[in-house]
């Protein structure tokens, strides 16, 4: 007797992917699943190749396009870029590459919905961007702000050890609050009235950065403007799922499962099950 074959889902049933270099993006998959509960996701977490904050623009492109080709390989409905840094270098050649195929899948980005959610925010029109090194140096949040507020004066500080630090768990040390410390100065300095938060795993310490900063500044994170940027997308291409229950999440990482599992939890704060080893197909150089 010959195999049945199984019929792929329908477009809107397939999930949405996210990725990102680490655990930070869980974050915004926080928010998406709060903010579209019937949806199916599938989050992968580049670990063995983090940081990606000190990577250069090609390399950040060539993970970017290998990572798009593996989710989509997963059938993958809708790709969500959940790092700043990869946002910044790849965004349009990912999207290119997504948008050519026979699934013709679109791509969002971080980067935009915070710089409009922050043009909105701000009120005297100086910005504060805490950032890693790689995406401070593409320019894309300059770029993209101009584009929302050409009055705003954006003020740049790249923290190139701030994500390794973050990722690296709980608690935090004086010498973490230091080094925090010393990166919310220039902003302080400067008098701005809101904060771009530009890396996915920098809200985990939003107290610390708040109370820095003072209470008086906005803070604006890249979950909940791209939650409601992709919420947007789905239903302009009416691939919103159809279903009433709750949806499904899954985890892929390249790194070592169980610190995935372990401190992935405590950034999602929902339980993570069942964590996938992945080995990506281009290895990066010794």
């Amino acid at each position: 007797m010959a195999a049945v074959s199984t019929p792929p889902p329908a477009p809107n049933e397939r999930p949405i992917a996210v990725f990102d270099s680490g655990v930070g993006g869980l974050t915004v998959l926080q928010e998406l699943l709060v903010e579209l509960p019937h949806e199916d996701f599938l989050y992968l977490g580049d670990t063995a190749r983090f940081p990606y904050g000190e990577r250069s623009a090609g390399e950040l492109e060539q993970f970017a396009l290998e990572i798009g080709e593996l989710l989509l390989a997963r059938r993958a409905k809708l790709l969500v870029v959940a790092c700043n840094a990869a946002s910044a270098a790849a965004l349009g050649a990912l999207r290119e590459r997504m948008l050519s195929t026979t699934l013709g899948v679109d791509v969002a980005g971080v980067i935009e919905p915070e710089s409009r959610q922050a043009a909105s925010a701000s009120e005297n029109r100086r910005i504060g961007l805490l950032a890693t090194t790689a995406t401070v140096r593409s320019g894309a949040y300059a770029r993209a702000l101009a584009a929302q507020a050409p009055d705003a004066e954006l003020i740049s500080v790249a923290c190139p050890d701030l994500a390794p630090i973050i990722q690296q768990g709980f608690p935090f040390d004086h010498r973490v609050v230091e080094t925090v410390r010393g990166y919310c100065a220039p902003l302080r300095d400067a008098g701005v009235d809101t904060v771009i938060l530009g890396c996915t795993h920098y809200p985990l310490i939003a107290p610390m950065l708040q109370r820095m900063l003072g209470p008086g500044v906005k803070l604006i994170t890249s979950g909940r403007a791209l939650a409601l940027s992709v919420a947007r997308s789905l239903e302009d291409s009416g691939l919103g799922a159809a279903r009433l229950q709750e949806g499904d999440y899954r985890f892929l990482c390249t790194g070592d499962v169980e610190t995935f599992r372990t401190l992935g939890s405590r950034f999602l704060q929902m339980p993570i099950e069942q964590v996938e080893h992945i080995q990506l197909p281009l290895q990066e150089a010794a």
